[in-house]
């Protein structure tokens, strides 16, 4: 952590960002637009590197709307053989470079029957089916307790603010709960419809480990989930990850503008 965050502050001339975010499949453009130094994460000593398609690799420091920010452009995920640890490291990385607000956003599939692609749903809460979780092992003190409280992961007043901040845009926005699945296959129509019963709104292969480590490391989380496609398991169609990347392109003006309408007002 040290080595790593000395390093950071090394090559961004001791960038202090107070918020983070962390850049979903196909929306890491905000990233381009606002960069005052970037770092690819083949070269920040323990950082593991992206191997996702639409996943760019790199830390970029950014000035947005007069705050500081840190953002991963692309993520790394439990399905690529990393252990939960390493995927979850940079937000303990960001704790320590002093952010108090991070912003989680993925690409997901709708579970629930009235969103439709290109949608964005405000994550009010998750539920954790990846079959294992980033606290496991010894815990560091400095960072946080032992068994953390999980009652509000997803503060209320960042809900309230993205939904205020949405109204605002005139964009019509969704609320529900994120399941976790790890992947990478998508889900069977069984599963869609096992995860519909139980209380899922939207399903991905993300997010979930980053919130507990933040949540955990006393961090303010927000998620939003870019809807990129139908619970397409359950209608017969086929999924694919170029589908995913094509919806959220699509999705991309708005959600940027959403981010950055949030930012403004933290």
């Amino acid at each position: 952590m040290e080595n790593t965050v000395k390093y950071l502050k090394e090559k961004t001339n001791n960038f202090n960002p107070e918020t983070g975010i962390i850049l979903g499949s196909g929306l890491g453009e905000l990233a381009d637009e606002y960069c005052n130094y970037a770092v690819p994460y083949s070269d920040i000593p323990n950082f593991i590197k992206s191997t996702v398609k639409g996943h760019k690799g790199r830390l970029v420091f950014a000035e947005i709307n007069n705050k500081k920010t840190v953002l991963m452009q692309g993520r790394n995920h439990f399905y690529e053989g990393h252990s939960m640890q390493e995927i979850t490291f940079p937000v303990k990385v960001m704790k320590a470079l002093g952010v108090k607000t991070l912003i989680l956003t993925n690409a997901a599939g709708a579970v629930n029957e009235s969103y439709k692609p290109a949608d964005l749903m405000i994550i009010t809460d998750h539920i954790n089916n990846m079959g294992s979780n980033p606290l496991i092992g010894p815990n560091d003190d400095t960072l946080g307790e032992r068994f953390p409280d999980m009652t509000e992961v997803y503060k209320k007043d960042l809900i309230e603010l993205a939904e205020k901040s949405a109204n605002k845009l005139g964009m019509d926005i969704q609320k529900g709960v994120y399941w976790a699945n790890s992947g990478p296959s998508y889900e069977t129509p069984a599963e869609i419809n096992m995860i519909r019963k139980l209380g899922g709104d939207a399903v991905g292969m993300s997010t979930v480990p980053e919130a507990i480590v933040a949540n955990y490391c006393q961090i303010d989380v927000l998620g939003i989930s870019c809807i990129s496609n139908a619970a397409s398991s359950a209608t017969g169609e086929k999924l694919s990850h170029e589908e995913v990347i094509d919806t959220t392109n699509k999705a991309k003006a708005k959600f940027k503008s959403l981010i950055l309408e949030v930012i403004s007002n933290l």
